[in-house]
């Protein structure tokens, strides 16, 4: 009779001193989310304005409020984007009439 309770509680022994080991390791880093947007410069959100102005922090703080506003934390780079970008189909692009868009990459 005593066999079994002795059993028993060394298992929960066990169990308990496992659940401890494991409650008390570091939990594991979340990834880190990066996402990037190409915004039309002509759209009227107001980063293509603070680019070319050039004016300060006008565009951090626009692209900020972007990546807010999609559900980020901030803007980790914006800029003008690049024509490999957003094509990548013509070898030699014909020049096009609007303004190249608006590359914001938001962050968590």
């Amino acid at each position: 009779m005593r066999r079994p309770a002795v059993c028993l509680s060394a298992c929960l022994a066990l169990g308990l001193f496992s659940t401890l080991a494991f409650a008390q390791q570091a939990p594991a880093k979340a990834t880190k989310v990066e996402k990037t947007f190409l915004i039309p410069a002509a759209e009227g959100y107001g980063v293509g304005d603070c680019l070319s102005s050039g004016s300060g922090g006008c565009g951090q703080v626009v692209a900020d409020a972007w990546c807010e506003s999609q559900g980020f934390a901030s803007a980790g780079a914006f800029g003008i984007a690049a024509p490999e970008d957003y094509t990548g189909a013509i070898e030699a692009p014909v020049k096009p009439a609007e303004p190249p868009p608006i590359k914001i990459s938001c962050q968590d």
